[in-house]
Order: C-alpha cells, then structure tokens, then sequence
C-alpha cells in the first residue's frame, strides 16, 4: 500500500515538513523513492512567481538540448536555482548528474496572449522536452508551471532528502501547498514517471492504491487530450480524468467524484438530479475507476481535495493545528507534524465523501 500525504499551510513552509508527515509511515517498499510537488512558493522563487518553472533532471547532453530547445522557442532564461547536493557515501539513491530549475519568461509573442493560449504552450513545451530527452534517455521534466516545484527521485526517502539538503531549513526553499509520497511504483517498472505526485496544467495528483480500470481508462483518455500520455501508473487515469472534468468540460468539482464512482442505479434514480448523473454516467463510463484507493489533490487554484474509493478500502485522515491543515495515509503521520493539534477534530472521509480545503483552510466536506 502506497502512503500519501500534502499540507496546505497559510506560513510557507520547506519540504522537511513533508518528509516528516511521511517518513513514520513508512513500510516495505515506501523506502524506494521520494517525490514532491510544491505550489506557492516562497523563498528563492519569491519574485518569479508570473513566470513558468521548469523542473527536470537529465545529463549534462540533456542540459544542452534543452539550453538549444528553449532558446530556439523563444524562451529566455530569468533565474536559475541549483540544488547544492550532499555526495557523501552511502546514500541509497539513484541521482542523475544533473537538476534544473529554472525560471523563464515567455516568448515575446506569447507575452500579451490570453492565459488558455499560454497554457497550451507550456504544456506543448513541456511535451516536446519530454520526448527530446526520452530519445537518448537524457533525462526526464516533470512539469513547467509558473509557481510550481518538482522533485522526483529513486532510493530511500531520508537519504534522498540528505542528499537535496531538505533537511535544512534555511528558508531557501519553501511552499503553502506540498503534495507528496515516500514510495515508487511497485506494480510496474520503477522509473521516475511513475512516481506520483502526478502534474499537468496546473492539477497535482497522488494516489494510495490501485485501479483495476487501468486499461478502460486508458484506452479511453488517450484519445481525449494530448496531454494524456505515459500511463507508467494505474493512478495516472485520476489525474487524467480530473483534468478533464474540470479543465476541460469545466464542471464544478463535485462532479468528478459522481464520474470517477457513480453511485448505484437504485441510490441515483430516487435524486432530484437523477438524469444529470444518469449522462454522467452514460457519457464517461470508460473513467470509473475501481479498486482500493485514496486520491489527494491540489487544484491550479490552490484548492486541496481528498476522497476515496466507493468501498472505503484504503485510509486517510485530514487534521488542523493553527494556520495548516494536513491529509495523510496515517494518522501517526499527522502526529508527526502537529503533536498538540486536537485529534477530536480529526476528519476520516467516508466513501461517499469529498472533503475540499480552500485557501482560508476552510474543510468543506461534500457528500456525493
């Protein structure tokens, strides 16, 4: 079982938080990998936030492929950070030779165009470098976002975090929305795509568990946008398919639950709104999903939202203390980070259940 977690915070705050809501509820195969998403950054981001990020790692032929790409697009480079590693011995991880985060401003002719057209060329961007580097398995980028980080390494968590230095709290790197997980991929082949958390356009995804619809899925998201590549993960199909509901039908967000588990015929022909969830369902019935799961998620908007599978076969938990609020697999992890929070207050969504946390940390919690 896959662990999980994200924290919403209104202080900014460094990925040693994260990695110690997850690190106790480690376990088996959760020692093969680290990975993080980090939106609203702070820190050495602070005045770049308007202007795309680019996270990847690759070789330094990588490096210059992308140096060519970028420029010859139009791109221009505005800032630059690099992690200061820690090669010290024996550290269980798998790091390629090099990690770029850059900051860039637009093309000039992209500069004055409406934000969708900018959306696509980042994504088209993104795409682009993607198979750029897979040609010569130079490297791989993960996303390229304005205000938003991704780091995603093979090996065990606390050494790749001792390796980064996300241990040292020195302000450099810092966020309010993190969404994480301490594991790799154990159903497939471990490679770096796989790892969850998973981006695109703005939607960060995680999931705990599986989807034994992977293949319905699959073959149906493949032909509904190009951004819906890769499938190294079953969890891929959630992140695919809250792009599309929201993204691009631009439903409102309690519909996803109704598309990914619809309720029972008998339950949905007694509701008022029974023939809108009956077209749901007729239209969108290649992305239900199924099997045990939990989701968490983080919206281009800076919402966070959590819910489950329609048996309730995997946990979660929500919890609060002062200005953050927390998702996790495991609640031992939540006691990690905030001890002295009230427990009483703790959320455990159910199966029917969608808990959505705002950018005041209010919880609303939407039953489907």
């Amino acid at each position: 079982m896959c662990r999980i977690g994200s924290i919403k915070s209104k202080t900014p705050v460094p990925p040693s938080v994260a990695l110690n809501l997850m690190l106790p509820q480690q376990e088996g195969h959760d020692n093969s990998g680290f990975a993080m998403v980090m939106q609203d950054l702070e820190g050495v981001f602070s005045h770049y936030k308007d202007k795309p990020l680019l996270s990847l790692a690759c070789t330094p032929q990588g490096v210059q492929l992308v140096n060519d790409f970028m420029e010859e697009k139009g791109f221009v480079q505005v800032a630059q950070w690099v992690p200061e590693v820690d090669k010290k011995p024996g550290l269980k991880i798998e790091a390629m030779p090099r990690y770029v985060f850059r900051n860039y401003d637009y093309p000039e002719i992209y500069r004055y165009r409406r934000q969708d057209e900018r959306e696509d060329l980042l994504l088209d961007t993104r795409l682009e470098l993607r198979a750029l580097l897979e040609k010569d398995n130079n490297g791989f980028v993960y996303s390229f976002w304005p205000d938003v980080l991704t780091l995603k390494e093979i090996g065990d968590p606390a050494d790749i975090a001792t390796y980064f230095r996300l241990w040292n709290d020195d302000g450099r790197l810092t966020a309010r929305n993190i969404v994480t997980q301490c594991r790799q991929n154990t159903n497939y082949a471990i490679v770096r795509y796989a790892a969850h958390p998973f981006f695109l356009q703005g939607y960060t995804l995680c999931a705990n568990g599986e989807n034994t619809f992977f293949t319905k899925n699959k073959e149906f998201q493949k032909a509904l946008h190009r951004g819906y590549i890769g499938f190294e993960s079953d969890s891929q199909n959630f992140l695919y398919t809250l792009h599309y509901v929201l993204h691009e039908l631009e439903w409102p967000i309690r519909y996803y639950k109704h598309v990914i588990t619809p309720l029972p015929f008998v339950e949905a022909e007694q509701r008022a709104d029974s023939k809108v969830l009956g077209l749901i369902r007729e239209s969108l019935a290649h992305l239900e999903i199924n099997g045990p799961n939990t989701i968490i998620a983080l919206l281009p908007d800076g919402r966070m939202m959590t819910c489950c599978d329609s048996k309730k076969l995997r946990p979660v938990v929500v919890g609060r203390y002062k200005d953050m609020v927390a998702i996790a697999s495991e609640v031992c992890g939540l006691n990690a980070i905030m001890p002295d929070r009230n427990v009483a207050e703790d959320i455990y969504p159910h199966e029917r259940e969608m808990l959505v946390i705002d950018n005041d940390l209010a919880v609303e919690r939407w039953n489907q």
